[in-house]
Parts: C-alpha cells; sequence; structure tokens
C-alpha cells in the first residue's frame, strides 16, 4: 500500500475518520483507514458524514455479534445501506425480505430459497459449466479485451437469465438494473446521477417483471424464482404490492450479480498480484474449492451492511442508542489479522479461508452463496483445462460505491496452455 496513503491515514483525528467515503474504494486505498480503526477504534462513531451520523464495526468477532443479533439490531428499522431511505413524492419506496425482520423475513426468504438447495444445485451445475465452456471457448486469444465485460458480466447475466427464465437476450439488463439499483450518489460520490432517470429505468425493470409474471401465471410450477414465488401462499400476491414486488426483484438480481461478478473479477487481480500462489494452483488445481472461498474473502464484494439498533446496547465498550446507525464493514472483517494470519494477503490454501463474512452471518446470511461458489468453482476449473495465465496487462478500473465492491475493467491477455 502506497506510503503516503498510510500516513495520510494515521495522521486525520480519530473522530474525523470517515470511512463511508466511496473515493477510498475507487481508489483502492481504504486499507490503512481500517487498519487504524481495528487497532485503535473497532467500534468507532462518525459524527459527520454525507449520510449522517453512523457506528463503525469493523472488527470480525464484533460484526459478527451485530449481525447474528437481530432483536436488537433491525434491518427494517432504516434498511442495510449506510444511506437513509428518502421518500420522493410520486415515487414508490422499494421494500424487500432483506430489509425485514422476523418473523416476515424467513417466511419470505424460505420462498426462493429452494432455488439454491443442494438438489437444485447439483442439477444445474451442467449448465453453468455448459455456459462457461461457451463464453471461454469464444474469447480472443493473442489480444487485449475486458475480463470484466466478456467473463465476468457475461457468466453473471447468463445465469441470472436462467435464474428468472427471463428473455436471454435481453440478459444483459439484468446486469444493468442491478448496477443502478446501488447508483446513488451517497454510495458512489457521484452528484450527478439524475435520479428521476434511474427510478424511470427501475420502473422499466417493474414493468418487465410484471409482464413476466402475468405471462408465468396459471403455467405449471418450475425451478424458476418467478414460478417459485407465484407458487406459495406467502408471496403468491406480491404482485399486488408494487414497491415489495419490485424490491424483491431487484434485491434477487443483485444478490445474483455483484458477489459473483466482482468475485470473478478480483480472483484473476488477485492471482496477478500473487503470483506464487497463482503457480501453488497450477501446480494443485485441486485448491480451486478453498480458493473461491479465499477470492470472496480477499474481493468482499459487498463492502457493508447496514443495521439500526431497537434499543440501547453496549458493543465493544461503547454505547450504542436505541435508534442508532450500526454499520458493518465486511471488507474489514474480512482483513482482521486477529483472524487471517497476513490477511492482506491472498493465499489460496489459506486453512481458514471460509470464516470469511463476505457472505454476512446470521439470519440475513447471503441466500445465493454456494450458487457463487460453484459458479466460481466451474468457472476456474475451465479455465486452468485452457489457460496457463490470465494475465493483467493493464490499468485497473475500479468503482467509487462504498456498498459493492464493484470492477469496472481488468485488460488482460491470454497465454493458453
Amino acid at each position: 500500500m502506497n506510503a503516503k496513503v498510510s500516513t495520510e491515514a494515521n495522521a486525520i483525528p480519530l473522530d474525523q475518520l470517515d470511512v463511508s467515503k466511496p473515493e477510498l474504494y475507487g481508489s483502492d486505498t481504504w486499507q490503512p483507514y481500517f487498519a487504524r480503526l481495528r487497532k485503535e477504534a473497532p467500534v468507532h462513531f462518525q459524527a459527520e458524514s454525507s449520510t449522517g451520523p453512523f457506528w463503525s464495526v469493523s472488527s470480525h468477532d464484533l460484526i459478527k455479534e451485530v449481525d447474528s443479533n437481530h432483536q436488537v439490531f433491525s434491518s427494517e428499522k432504516g434498511g442495510i445501506a449506510i444511506v437513509d431511505p428518502v421518500p420522493v413524492e410520486g415515487q414508490m419506496e422499494n421494500k424487500s425480505f432483506i430489509g425485514m425482520d422476523e418473523p416476515n423475513h424467513a417466511k419470505q426468504r424460505r420462498v426462493v430459497s429452494p432455488s439454491v438447495a443442494p438438489k437444485n444445485l447439483a442439477e444445474i451445475e451442467p449448465l453453468i459449466r455448459e455456459r462457461v465452456i461457451d463464453i471461454l471457448d469464444n474469447l480472443p486469444i493473442g489480444e487485449t479485451f475486458n475480463w470484466v465485460d466478456r467473463v465476468s458480466i457475461e457468466l453473471t447475466a447468463r445465469m441470472l437469465a436462467t435464474l428468472f427464465d427471463f428473455p436471454y437476450e435481453e440478459r444483459r439488463k439484468l446486469v444493468y438494473w442491478s448496477d443502478i439499483t446501488t447508483a446513488v450518489p451517497e454510495v458512489t460520490g457521484d452528484d450527478s446521477i439524475d435520479m428521476d432517470t434511474r427510478y424511470q429505468e427501475l420502473m422499466e425493470c417493474a414493468g418487465a417483471f410484471y409482464q413476466l409474471w402475468t405471462a408465468k401465471q396459471g403455467q405449471p410450477p418450475s425451478f424458476d424464482l418467478i414460478s417459485m414465488l407465484q407458487n406459495n401462499p406467502e408471496t403468491a400476491k406480491m404482485n399486488e404490492d408494487p414497491a415489495l414486488f419490485l424490491g424483491n426483484i431487484l434485491l434477487l438480481i443483485v444478490g445474483g450479480n455483484d458477489t459473483t461478478r466482482n468475485s470473478i473479477s478480483g480472483g484473476v487481480l488477485a492471482l496477478n498480484q500473487y503470483p506464487d500462489e497463482y503457480q501453488k494452483l497450477r501446480d494443485n488445481p485441486a485448491l480451486i474449492p478453498n480458493m473461491v472461498a479465499e477470492m470472496v474473502r480477499w474481493q468482499t464484494p459487498v463492502i457493508h451492511m447496514r443495521r439500526t439498533a431497537l434499543e440501547d446496547y453496549e458493543l465493544g465498550g461503547q454505547q450504542i442508542k436505541a435508534g442508532d446507525k450500526v454499520v458493518m464493514w465486511y471488507l474489514s472483517g474480512n482483513r482482521d489479522e486477529s483472524v487471517f494470519e497476513d490477511a492482506e494477503r491472498f493465499i489460496i490454501d489459506r486453512p481458514n479461508a471460509r470464516a470469511h463474512v463476505a457472505f454476512g452471518f446470521g439470519v440475513h446470511r447471503c441466500m445465493g452463496n454456494r450458487l457463487a461458489e460453484m459458479q466460481l468453482r466451474v468457472l476456474w476449473e475451465e479455465i486452468m483445462k485452457r489457460f496457463d495465465k490470465v494475465e493483467v496487462v493493464g490499468a485497473i478500473e475500479r468503482n467509487p460505491n462504498n456498498f459493492i465492491r464493484g470492477i469496472k475493467d481488468v485488460p488482460v491477455r491470454l497465454h493458453v496452455r
């Protein structure tokens, strides 16, 4: 890490150290800020920020304490992101099961969770492999291209279209709608975002899924998520509540897009940054399943999740008050040296790679974590059959975003076996 960045991070008065600034993630300079918080103030109050006052929870153990205590720390009270939802006149406010507390959260989550149950994953793995092979076999050899667009986004789009039974030729719309869901100024730092245009585009998403919902009504139950929602009493009339309908659709799109897509991109970066680990992979491809967990830890696609305290609570020696905003920085928890030895390094045979909190912890733990891991595993199995190296050959472009750790451009060149 740049010595200048470390010096700046340590020179800021502790009470002014604001890790919610999107530019920290666009420039990938967040590490020393969180290292300082973990050391000096693992529960840290930030009085002033673009998103208002909040508590930062940055250590692995305290993140798990908050995430597993849904009785005290609510997802429903203020939402799951650091930015506070602001009602806009004439625009509906989305709601989804990830932003609900028990028992409603569990009721709605149970409806779609069978889509990623082990039996269904075993049945869908051949399809994933078929699509991975098609993508890899059509990549250009001997020329530079953007790995994010040609592989990360394309594979994610194909799987999202399959899970929703969405028109395959329009699959890239799903990725686009996922991107604009988190595109608000407080998250990206971009004040030029036209929120009215964004809203209209999300309404286009709602319209497309209303059409899909209507087309499937009366048809026999099938594997896809829309059919599952229609054929369960808890969600069969979800389409009658527009805010809940769009909110849950967007949740499933974002959940299916961001983790897999950015871990695919981050994994290539990690192997290039640590060539000894890439050689370790060439020597022993059986390490791929553990490497996948390490890729998810190292990348941490979802940077944070927010809760709101329902009552006073002492956390890490600090007094949280009822109504306070509490932000769990998963990205920091996954670099906690007290849990992960040499935590900044990417180590494909790390013994406790699966101890990461990138998927969350407790009742809100990511429903699709096994599907994401399976896509990554299959992808790397097929990559290693074809390519000696996926070489990064240019500058990386990241998205300034304090919620999703997104990567926009990874220029690569393939070296065949």
